[in-house]
């Protein structure tokens, strides 16, 4: 009598079919991970050509992934987490703002407020601790003179990295990490129950998920934007479920990671209306003050807020409008130093000016049109502003996934190009690799405009 395949050979069949059926996914997977390994441990963020090298073929990977396995949810989920963990323990070879993070929160552990203390004024007492000095000169001159700019729930994260981590770097990375991939993991998690009571494709969220830009910026480099949209996607998520206090509570949690979402208060009164936007407006100031409440003293705002307007008024870096207007007014003989002070003492105005245009201009409750104004306002601000680092694009990358226009997943490609500017003396930026960017973007985001109007 025949006898029965064993367990052995059935899970060995299965294997080898899945193998078949998926080859070519399995692969760029594969070899995704070697990209990812490459770029976190054996790359330096002056070796641009073989960044974007291996930057590009990574977004060619995402691209293909999600063309191939877009209904396979469980595929390009293990795909996205596994391309996280690769970078589990290296350092972060794009940014130096974690040595910041933990040199703050050591500070709360100690009961100090870093809003009120430098670390340029603290070293002295603190120098001869080996670890507190490798934080003092990892974090650079620019933040060690200067107080903390980093919301009260940072802190709370920075202190917990501090607490778990204890005096080892490598520590309190990995807690920011686990921290910084679970916010992911929240935001595929929630963007996908979202997009379906949008009736919207549930597999367009790996365009966040999988994209490198994300994966490097985040879990590489330890920004923690994506725990701030995290918050924020879970407020419009119980926003569009009629559950309006909590949504609020969730968008306080998002404005006191990152103020950024403070700027988008004023749209949610046309879409909330006049008594849902107070209670929203309520609980989102009470999940704020309470917050700041621990940290303040008579001191706390001003130095904030002069801490805040420094980065407004003081630098420039992979700017669009501005470095238009810079170049014209450079024939003009202008000062550059006065220029970028009068436009980031500008930019606020133009600001403001913005988000009540979108709040007042078509009154439409509904809550993708509340999304999609939220994106508007970000890709203009961002347009305008002085400063945008590749990380602050994700905002936009991610609301856009909740709208029709896609221009911004482009920006997410080419906004890698400003890091030329680590290839050069003094980091000088490349105004041809910034002019590339900006024009890419606004190509794509012109068709799509015409497209649309055309539809």
């Amino acid at each position: 009598m025949p006898t029965k395949p064993t367990n052995h050979f059935i899970m060995l069949g299965r294997a080898v079919s899945y193998w078949n059926l998926h080859r070519f996914p399995l692969l760029m997977v594969l070899f995704a991970l070697l990209f990812y390994w490459v770029t976190g441990y054996a790359l330096e963020r002056d070796d641009t050509i073989r960044f974007f090298c291996l930057y590009g073929a990574l977004f060619f990977f995402c691209f293909k992934l999600i063309q191939f396995e877009k209904w396979n949810f469980r595929f390009l989920l293990v795909s996205g987490i596994l391309f996280r963990l690769v970078l589990l323990f290296a350092m972060p070879n794009l940014s130096q703002d974690f040595y910041r993070f933990l040199w703050d929160g050591h500070l709360v552990l100690d009961g100090i407020n870093p809003y009120l203390s430098k670390p340029n004024d603290l070293i002295s007492g603190l120098g001869t601790d080996p670890y507190f000095a490798a934080l003092h000169t990892g974090m650079g001159e620019l933040s060690a003179g200067n107080f903390s700019n980093y919301p009260p729930l940072n802190q709370v994260f920075f202190s917990l990295a501090a607490l778990l981590g204890g005096k080892s770097i490598l520590g309190g990375i990995l807690t920011l990490r686990f921290i910084i991939i679970t916010a992911d993991l929240g935001i595929i998690y929630v963007g996908r129950l979202l997009l379906k009571k949008m009736n919207r494709s549930a597999h367009l969220i790996f365009w966040y998920f999988l994209n490198p830009l994300v994966i490097l910026e985040l879990t590489g480099n330890l920004h923690f934007e994506g725990v701030m949209l995290f918050f924020m996607v879970a407020a419009l998520y119980l926003l569009i479920s009629k559950r309006t206090l909590l949504a609020s509570l969730a968008y306080g949690a998002s404005v006191v990671v990152k103020l950024i979402p403070l700027m988008l208060l004023p749209l949610f009164f046309t879409a909330l209306g006049l008594r849902k936007s107070l209670l929203f407006y309520v609980g989102t100031g009470l999940a704020v003050v309470l917050s700041f409440l621990y940290f303040y003293t008579p001191d706390f705002l001003p130095n904030y807020l002069a801490t805040l307007h420094l980065w407004f008024s003081n630098f420039e870096f992979n700017a669009g409008i501005y470095n238009g207007i810079k170049q014209i007014a450079i024939q003009f003989d202008a000062k550059p130093w006065e220029l970028i002070r009068w436009y980031g003492n500008l930019i606020p105005y133009a600001t403001v000016a913005l988000v009540l245009f979108y709040t007042f201009y078509k009154r439409d409750s509904s809550l993708p049109h509340l999304i999609n104004s939220m994106m508007w306002v970000m890709v203009i601000y961002y347009l305008l502003a002085p400063v945008v680092h590749p990380w602050y694009l994700i905002v936009p990358l991610l609301l856009s996934l909740f709208t029709p226009y896609r221009f911004p997943i482009v920006w997410s490609v080419v906004a890698i190009l400003s890091y030329t500017a680590y290839a050069n003396p003094g980091y000088k930026e490349s105004m041809l690799a910034i002019s590339i960017e900006y024009f890419a973007v606004l190509a794509m985001m012109g068709y799509e405009l015409f497209r649309k109007r055309r539809g």
